[in-house]
């Protein structure tokens, strides 16, 4: 129990009593003694009629999956061990990627009073709602107890699904994207059989089964799809490159939303999506799995993928992914790097995984480096920086050079143009059927 304002605010009524004996008359000291008796007197019956904290309880309604950049609503309930209720104030411990909650206010009893918040979080990750700090004071408001309450929330924080949605919702009506769903052939698409039909005009030749033809007397035509059921696997490297912002965001974010984007469209397309993740050490490994229930646990697993602050070792990262696949996959790799000097390692062990699989390297692009290469050298440090991120895209574009020599496809794009960039070469991929 500690005292409150009021207390204080009361006690400091007394400094002028004290005062009295000294000032005016010092047969006035009694007053001083009854003053500090019924202050004390106060004091006391206040903090032995004030609801005992050790009966504060709380109980916490949160979502188990927050967004960045939304916020939801969680309610927290305090039941105090009093008949009438009393006004409390609460305040919460957050993990650092949430945003403060200010103090919650209100009158709580042992039926339990609901107050309702707000949670928001500033980046990825694993949040919680640690413990409650719940100040109940007495009935006359001179003393104050606090009751700690753990709480242990818990909550994933998953990237924004909105441009998810939106960029899904303007690919779903694409034709070639149609053509790996339904079950209907289009000219020059699909090599899995579907089945079989009387040859109509403007049929491909090619289509026409000869040997049906001839059991039945006319012409017959195979209908095709295209092949589903491949296997997606996204490569997300999570190292020291990956944490630096860019467009304000961390690079991992825009590359793990780029992933769950893709892979919202490999599972609408039928293929199965798994994941993969590494820096200096192996990190997330979810096995490819088929069917639109597995985005939500994706999505899950987005929000677990951390940062680091290590350097990517790509010769281990690259060797554990590849004997984890036990059959041809398309794999898309979400990097990125500096110069030739440090993309030595990656750019072979990339070659080494694309002799098996089809790999497509995605690398963002910062648009700042762009601009600062192109713009007019007015004096020697504008100059200086000029060659230097000139120098920087002439190694940059040397290496998307080697990989496209290795057959790898590379995909450089600044943040706003890796989403449709990334779905136009799965799409392509998935039309000419190169898995």
């Amino acid at each position: 129990m500690r005292p409150t304002r009021r207390a204080i605010a009361a006690a400091a009524l007394g400094l002028p009593i004290a005062l009295l004996p000294a000032a005016v008359d010092a047969r006035l000291w009694p007053l001083w003694l009854a003053f500090l008796g019924a202050f004390a007197l106060a004091l006391g019956s206040d903090a032995l009629l004030a609801p005992r904290r050790q009966g504060v309880r709380c109980s916490l309604e949160m979502p188990g999956t927050l967004s960045i950049g939304e916020d939801v609503e969680a309610r927290l309930t305090v039941r105090v061990p009093a008949a009438r209720p009393v006004p409390v104030r609460v305040v919460l411990d957050l993990s650092d990627l949430l945003v403060p909650v200010p103090p919650l206010l209100g009158p709580a009893s042992a039926d339990g009073a609901v107050f309702p918040f707000r949670l928001a979080s500033i980046r990825r990750g694993t949040v919680e709602v640690e413990r409650a700090w719940v100040r109940v004071p007495g009935p006359l408001g001179l003393m104050t107890g606090i009751a700690v309450v753990d709480l242990h929330g818990e909550a994933v924080v998953v990237p924004d699904l909105r441009p998810v949605r939106t960029t899904a919702l303007r690919f779903a009506s694409e034709r070639h994207f149609r053509a790996g769903m339904k079950i209907e052939r289009y000219t020059g698409d699909g090599t899995e059989l579907d089945s079989l039909r009387e040859h109509v005009h403007g049929d491909d030749p090619r289509s026409i089964d000869w040997r049906g033809s001839a059991r039945h007397n006319r012409l017959i035509t195979r209908q095709f799809r295209a092949e589903r059921n491949q296997q997606v696997i996204l490569a997300l490297d999570t190292g020291r490159l990956m944490a630096e912002p860019l467009e304000g965001i961390p690079k991992l974010d825009h590359a793990v939303t780029a992933a769950l984007l893709l892979s919202y469209i490999s599972l609408r397309g039928g293929d199965r999506v798994g994941w993969f993740s590494f820096d200096a050490r192996v990190g997330l490994w979810a096995e490819p799995e088929g069917g639109q229930h597995t985005f939500p646990a994706l999505r899950q697993l987005a929000g677990r993928i951390d940062y680091s602050d290590q350097e990517t070792n790509f010769t281990l990262g690259l060797t554990a992914l590849s004997q984890r696949l036990r059959r041809r996959s398309l794999v898309v790799v979400l990097t990125d790097f500096v110069d030739t000097v440090t993309a030595e390692l990656m750019v072979e062990n990339l070659d080494r995984l694309s002799r098996r699989h089809l790999v497509v390297f995605v690398a963002l692009q910062d648009p700042g480096l762009a601009a600062v290469a192109a713009q007019a050298p007015d004096d020697l440090p504008r100059l200086n920086r000029a060659v230097v991120a000139a120098a920087l895209l002439r190694e940059r574009e040397l290496v998307l050079q080697r990989l496209r020599g290795q057959g790898i496809q590379p995909i450089d794009a600044s943040p706003r143009q890796i989403h449709p960039r990334l779905i136009n070469t799965y799409l392509e991929i998935k039309r000419r059927e190169r898995i």
